[in-house]
């Protein structure tokens, strides 16, 4: 059982890394105008995923909700593929907070490694913002909550 269970995990981990891959390029080419746009959306998922009762099922509709894992990465990766800019960054901040959250404690390797990776995009677009609008942000969700 440990074998599928490994198996299963590893595929994920490189389905991930795959998507990672297109996700981060888009990142790197948005403007910092639209990366702050991308930050403070991202803000708003991560919050609304963290509220729900399995963050990392985070967008899976209720019928899929016993498969191995959910679909919110292929959501927000089919939606970061769209023409419209504002689709694209709901998709991307989606894919960060449902990959995000799937990655975060998991105990095989190959998923720490993205987790890693994924907290330094994070770090990359909390960086595009100055640091009076964190703040200005971070009150304004303490007080929204």
């Amino acid at each position: 059982m440990q074998f599928v269970t490994r198996m299963i995990a590893l595929t994920r981990a490189i389905q991930l890394r795959r998507q990672y891959r297109e996700i981060n390029k888009a990142l790197e080419q948005f403007p910092v105008n639209v990366r702050r746009q991308l930050a403070a959306i991202a803000l708003r998922e991560f919050a609304n995923a963290s509220k729900s009762e399995f963050p990392h099922l985070y967008a899976t509709p209720p019928e899929d909700k016993y498969r191995a894992w959910g679909s919110g990465t292929d959501i927000g990766l089919e939606r970061l593929r769209s023409d419209n800019l504002q689709v694209r960054l709901r998709g991307a901040a989606l894919w960060l907070a449902v990959a995000y959250h799937e990655t975060k404690d998991s105990p095989f390797g190959e998923q720490q490694d993205l987790h890693r990776q994924l907290m330094r995009s994070l770090r990359s677009l909390k960086e595009t913002i100055p640091a009076s609008e964190l703040d200005r942000w971070m009150i304004d969700d303490a007080e929204a909550a």
